[in-house]
């Protein structure tokens, strides 16, 4: 057995590679003043966005109400103006705020005037939902780096939201903290008094700090958005905006131990030799949040319940790639950012490989044996944080316990780590870092080491430089792997769709008696961010070796890709539109042995009416200039690929109504007018009263293909890759609804049944791959290729009640229900909707609690 706490101990070694913290010092402060800045013009500038908070001795009661005298000591802010649909333009509506702290606590009141409070815009959803609303939001730069920031927004019924905030513009969505808020409508329009604890916070330990800030407010009947400070769409980033928060002393330091027990019921339906049966399952486990240090949280889970609450969307794939699905538990959702390096963030990390559904679940042929939907995660660790020399941190453990049914092993103990260090150097304007990540399997059972890799290792390096005055930034990095195994398991890793090494026409050397595979990637993107006129480009090489799978997630390998965009961006209100898009793009692939994969032109335009209608529009050629598939023949030869024509149009309507359609439409043309497809999406966004909400669509598509691949025959030089016709019929509804009893109690339900099916005709060899002409490529051949018929629904109902803050009881119902053995190539929608619903369900019902304890 190998040592898996090698790799769990090789995560930690993170911490140690931390530059040394001198206490006191200012995050930047060897960080000169940009050149070309008069001080006498930056002083001026400066002045115009400090803001003081006044420290306070009694806390003020969060009523919102600012009838408590500490709030009649604290310095008003109201040089509010407005960014959207104007920037810098005069507010139609006064806004005022105060700051106070103590030693615990940040405490921020804001007044937003209304003449009209009965049309104030206030809906009810459940926490972390934005409605077409009023809305209030304080963005807090804590660490003052102007990169980062923590985000808490409020609705006039109390509907709270929080985010975090990092790469100066992007938002983690998915972080949550425990901090008060109370609103009021009154004879002067709106109120919200909040209250932050520091503990929620991250900040160096200082006698006297200073904050970045801006607050924000949405007027949602009238569609406009101000700010203090000034913020400009026109310019790149966020939190480089903020402004400052001066006269924090005193202030406590922000260490904080929370813990979250949790107990967890669940109600299974199980397979037996006679039917089905049901089966409880019960276990107990937690969360523990500890503040290191002032600036490093440290993130612990035992026997954690990762479950999630909404499942996949239903897909059918028929290409030659895995399909990418987002993460959606929280525990790997928090701090998500800090792990995000290179140009495809989860390259080197994709978080769904822990707890994966078992590999090896196909060994299992008895069909009433219940495989787990996904691996059990024994315990899990995450150490992130970011000091006050711009230095962030994220390091993250976690083992997956062996899955067996019956004496077979269909998913080892595997153990992971990951290590990501970053440094920002010129107030955040430039920022490099490394990266590691790392997966260990316990390989002793026969089985899992000819089909498994046994290790796997990635890293790399970025870097990121914005330049003349942040209108340009330059990213680049570089990547290398390395996987081993046994000599079965690094041969099926050449055959698999990341690689083919054994396509008969490519300088790739397939080596059965190889036990290790090595690549590199590299990329670098350089682009205009700011102004009326933009442009992004990019060129990427990937060699075929490179495998990061074990921990990241990647496509496929062996390829060099290029583009380049012009954008014309309007973000000031025109003759009839509000803010307008344009782009013109080309995107061309190679193999990274030159051979041509794919070119592509596309021009699309995005309007945004002053009526809050939308339009969107593309046009695009593809696979133009004697473009080769490589991946078509699932290992067979490369297929020249005929241009094709796609067209798409989106129309919008105003998402403040309380009925919004939407529809969306597809055509592609292709392999000189052989194939065909078509889609269309339709959708209704539904808002009853001010509690209930919902959402009802369904899409339907039609896929002609004359070129869907069905065999390789032969092997070698000789094999042979034969295609046939697919007619496919592609239906699906997706319907949603959300009911919320008050901002801490809510109900929601979603289902989806999905249809698809294909029938296959005219199979036909590729004797030619590479001519020019269609016709020429292929010769008929006698075969007859059965069609299929998959059905799949999914659904759930969640009950969610945040009783004490931090502290929730979820109720879930799921219910999943999967048929394949009817009808096969023949669609009958209503035929095959009734024949779904006749299929035997899959049933759950899960009761989790969880309660909060913190400091």
């Amino acid at each position: 057995m190998r040592p898996i706490r090698s790799l769990l101990a090789l995560t930690l070694l993170g911490a140690g590679a931390l530059p040394a913290q001198t206490p006191g010092q200012a995050p930047g402060s060897n960080t000169p003043t940009p050149s070309g800045a008069s001080p006498a013009v930056t002083a001026t500038a400066a002045a115009a966005r400090v803001a003081r908070s006044a420290r306070t001795e009694r806390a003020p009661d969060i009523d919102g109400r600012d009838d408590d005298a500490a709030w009649k000591a604290a310095p008003v802010i109201d040089a509010f103006r407005t960014f959207d649909p104007v920037e810098d333009g005069d507010p139609r509506f006064r806004t005022e705020a105060r700051v106070l702290h103590d030693a615990r606590n940040l405490y921020v009141f804001v007044r937003a005037h209304d003449p009209r409070p009965d049309s104030i815009v206030a809906l009810l959803s459940r926490r972390d939902v934005r409605t077409p609303s009023d809305h209030l939001k304080l963005m807090i730069d804590s660490f003052h780096d102007r990169r980062t920031g923590y985000e808490f927004a409020v609705n006039p019924v109390g509907v709270k939201r929080d985010y975090y905030t990092y790469d100066d513009s992007r938002e983690d969505v998915s972080w949550d903290a425990v901090w008060d808020v109370a609103t009021r409508v009154d004879s002067l329009g709106w109120t919200a008094e909040f209250r932050i604890p520091l503990s929620q916070l991250r900040f160096p330990e200082r006698d006297d700090h200073t904050f970045g800030l801006m607050i924000m407010r949405d007027i949602g009947r009238l569609n406009e958005r101000i700010a203090w400070p000034t913020y400009r769409r026109s310019r790149p980033g966020i939190a480089s905006q903020f402004g400052d928060l001066a006269g924090l002393t005193g202030l406590g330091a922000p260490r904080r131990l929370e813990v979250a027990p949790y107990v967890l019921t669940r109600n299974v339906s199980a397979r037996t030799a006679n039917g089905f049966a049901r089966a409880q399952q019960q276990s107990v486990g937690g969360d523990l949040k500890y503040g290191v240090t002032p600036n490093l949280t440290l993130d612990l889970s035992v026997n954690p319940d990762f479950g999630q609450v909404e499942a996949d969307p239903a897909v059918l794939n028929l290409t030659a790639f895995e399909v990418f699905q987002s993460e959606r538990r929280p525990f790997f959702l928090e701090g998500t950012g800090i792990f995000a390096a290179g140009q495809d963030p989860t390259r080197l990390f994709y978080s769904r490989r822990i707890g994966r559904a078992p590999q090896l679940a196909g060994l299992v042929s008895d069909p009433t044996v219940r495989i787990p939907g996904q691996s059990t995660i024994l315990g899990a660790a995450k150490l992130t944080g970011r000091l006050a020399r711009g230095t962030s941190l994220g390091v993250l453990s976690a083992v997956t316990q062996e899955e067996h049914v019956r004496g077979t092993v269909i998913e080892p103990r595997t153990a992971f780590g990951v290590v990501r260090v970053a440094q920002d150097f010129r107030r955040g304007e430039t920022g490099l870092g490394v990266m590691l990540s790392g997966m260990q399997r316990d390989d002793g059972d026969r089985a899992v080491a000819e089909r498994l890799r046994g290790d796997a290792l990635a890293g790399g390096v970025d870097l990121r430089h914005r330049f003349l005055n942040g209108g340009y930034q330059l990213n680049a990095s570089a990547q290398a792997s390395r996987v081993a195994g046994t000599p079965a398991a690094i041969a099926r890793t050449q055959r698999g769709g990341v690689h083919y090494y054994q396509r008969p026409d490519d300088d790739l050397a397939y080596d059965s008696t190889r036990t290790s595979l090595a690549g590199t990637a590299a990329s670098v993107a350089l682009n205009k961010v700011s102004g009326t006129f933009r442009v992004n480009s990019l060129y990427e090489r990937i060699t075929p070796g490179f495998e990061t799978n074990d921990v990241g997630f990647l496509s496929r390998a062996d390829i060099q890709r290029t583009y380049a965009e012009l954008l014309w961006v309007s973000r000031r209100p025109r003759a009839f539109w509000r803010n307008a898009t344009a782009t013109l793009f080309t995107s061309h692939q190679w193999t990274a042995g030159g051979m041509p994969l794919y070119h592509n032109i596309d021009a699309w335009t995005d309007v945004q009416f002053k009526n809050q209608k939308g339009v969107f529009v593309e046009a695009w050629v593809d696979q133009w200039g004697g473009s080769m598939c490589d991946r078509c023949a699932f290992g067979g030869p490369a297929l020249r690929l005929s241009p094709s024509q796609n067209y798409f149009l989106q129309l919008t309507d105003d998402p403040r109504k309380a009925v919004s359609p939407l529809v969306a439409a597809i055509l592609t043309r292709g392999d000189e007018g052989r194939s065909q497809l078509w889609r269309v999406r339709p959708l209704v966004r539904l808002r009853a009263g001010a509690q209930v909400s919902g959402e009802l669509g369904t899409r339907y598509e039609r896929n002609r293909n004359a070129t869907q691949w069905v065999a390789n025959v032969g092997s070698g030089a000789a094999m042979r890759s034969r295609f046939a016709h697919l007619d496919q019929h592609t239906l699906g509804v997706q319907a949603r609804l959300d009911y919320t009893i008050r901002p801490t109690l809510s109900l929601q339900l979603y289902a989806e049944p999905f249809v698809s099916t294909g029938a296959y005709s005219d199979v036909r060899e590729a004797v030619a791959p590479r001519a020019v002409k269609y016709a020429d490529r292929f010769r008929s051949v006698d075969q007859e290729v059965e069609g299929f018929n998959a059905k799949q629904f999914r659904s759930n109902a969640v009950m969610r009640w945040e009783y004490r803050p931090g502290s929730t009881l979820f109720v879930v119902w799921q219910q999943g229900r999967d048929q394949g053995d009817r009808d096969p190539g023949d669609f009958q929608a209503w035929r095959d909707y009734r024949n779904l619903f006749g299929a035997r369900p899959d049933n759950t019902l899960l009761v989790k609690a969880s309660y909060w304890f913190g400091r």
